[in-house]
């Protein structure tokens, strides 16, 4: 499926150190500054002809656009157009034609419109390249990410001791480089903690932010291409760690991890933690015979009772609000099992519990509402308003439920991963309907056919938002304007 990969804004730069600049935002900002800024080297890749340029035409000086690209709303590299252009056809010798269509290059200078255009253009290329499972697992694919990656924030490749926490609080400390990417970093954690090797898949990387109290949120999942310690870096959350954490919805999937002494580990130190932070909601008699378990150690027993208790193995999100059953209500999100739950509060304090069917979810979109970004120095966070919006059918009435939230990005990765566990098993189920989802392993496969992958979100900015027609999920569902 689609990678969350958007471009907000793109920089102005002059063909000389030391000039003017301009920043261009999105269409949903529309506005305009100039100022200093510190400019970000070139990549070091041979220069080629320049190409695409266009005129600051206050002051006539030749520049080019330095594009800001931020993957799940977090600022993830800087490039120039020719960077892209010259990967697009290294990949191309690799994947064919299989691949997306890149934006033409120019020669003569750009317009306005032309700029913006291109910009679009660009987005539209990034979420559908990360669409083919076979781009992302190849070495073209991931050396281009980590130079830019690094580029970015100016970090040379070096030895480094990077922490990665487990869900009882005890931390793995793994020898490291920087340009290590986090199915590396993921590899050697499993490695040290005498997991099996065909059940890393069904763990991730996390970004979580930690609080005081003990109480926990998760930040975003860490894509395999992406780099731990440069996301550590330029993150601006505070008390933001690397965390590990089991990377599936279906809680039937504990099956296949139990035969795993390191797995089963896993499995129990996340139960207990999810307890502990009031992420699953076990009744008093469950709460006292749970911590009676935990004390006799009794592991087995302890994730036997747990698989019982409401919101086992789901993902709580942040407080945040929604538009139902009336705007400006507050809601507390768990998902999973194919569900989505909401705890809502209304405005007048009265309580209501929801519960969504993901059979019933037509698709969702993610829209930025268009907050100006900060221009003033490197901004690595979208601090904007976003929403996620899906459509929802019941009693043949169809409706938009719309939620408000920073975790947005996050949300619709959770969403998509659940669809991704319910059509593998509709796979094995029925083979013949020939359904290509993401695999829970790593195995490498070589370019063969493009990949037959469906998309049930879209990521809009304020004035584009759409409506699709077509059945559901699990049917026949339309993937127009998705």
């Amino acid at each position: 499926m689609k990678m969350h990969f958007c471009i907000p804004v793109s920089q102005q730069q002059p063909d000389t150190l030391g000039g003017r600049y301009v920043v261009r935002l999105g269409p949903s900002v529309g506005w305009v500054g100039r100022g200093s800024v510190t400019l970000w080297s070139p990549s070091p890749i041979p220069p080629s002809p320049p190409s695409s340029p266009s005129i600051d035409n206050r002051d006539g000086c030749l520049c080019f656009q330095l594009y800001s690209v931020y993957l799940d709303g977090f600022l993830f590299c800087k490039v120039r157009y020719s960077q892209l252009h010259r990967w697009d056809e290294q990949l191309r010798r690799v994947f064919g034609n299989c691949l997306p269509p890149f934006p033409p290059k120019y020669y003569l200078a750009m317009t306005t419109t032309m700029v913006e255009e291109r910009r679009g253009q660009l987005e539209c290329y990034l979420q559908n390249v990360t669409a083919d499972p076979r781009v992302t697992r190849s070495d073209v694919f991931t050396e281009f990410l980590t130079l830019v990656q690094l580029q970015t924030l100016n970090i040379t490749t070096k030895n480094v001791v990077l922490a990665v926490f487990l869900p009882d609080g005890r931390s793995i400390n793994v020898g490291s480089l920087t340009s290590d990417t986090a199915e590396r970093v993921l590899e050697v954690v499993a490695h040290k903690l005498g997991l099996h090797p065909e059940l890393v898949g069904y763990f991730g990387l996390f970004l979580i932010q930690c609080f005081p109290e003990g109480k926990l949120s998760v930040v975003k999942k860490l894509a395999d291409f992406e780099l731990p310690y440069t996301s550590l870096q330029s993150s601006e959350v505070e008390n933001c760690k690397i965390g590990l954490r089991k990377w599936y919805l279906d809680p039937a999937m504990d099956s296949v991890l139990m035969d795993c002494r390191a797995a089963g580990d896993l499995l129990y130190m996340q139960a207990v933690q999810d307890v502990e932070i009031e992420w699953m909601k076990p009744t008093q008699a469950q709460r006292e015979e749970l911590k009676a378990l935990q004390k006799q150690e009794n592991q087995t027993k302890f994730l036997e009772l747990s698989q019982k208790v409401q919101h086992y193995g789901n993902i709580q999100l942040d407080p945040c609000t929604c538009n139902h059953p009336e705007p400006g209500c507050g809601v507390l999100l768990s998902f999973g099992n194919n569900e989505i739950s909401c705890h809502i509060t209304l405005p007048d304090g009265q309580t209501q519990d929801i519960v969504f069917q993901m059979s019933r979810v037509r698709c969702w979109q993610v829209t930025s509402l268009g907050t100006l970004l900060d221009t003033d120095g490197p901004q690595r966070t979208l601090n904007q308003n976003l929403e996620l919006r899906f459509q929802y059918s019941e009693d043949s009435h169809q409706q938009w439920f719309v939620i408000y939230s920073k975790q947005a990005f996050f949300l619709s990765s959770c969403l998509k991963k659940m669809v991704s566990e319910k059509m593998a098993k509709l796979t094995e189920e029925s083979p013949e309907m020939q359904i290509e989802v993401p695999d829970q392993g790593r195995s490498k496969k070589h370019p063969g056919q493009p990949s037959q992958q469906k998309d049930y979100f879209n990521f809009l900015r304020k004035g584009k938002m759409k409506k699709s027609e077509g059945d559901y999920v699990w049917g026949t569902l339309t993937e127009e304007g998705l």
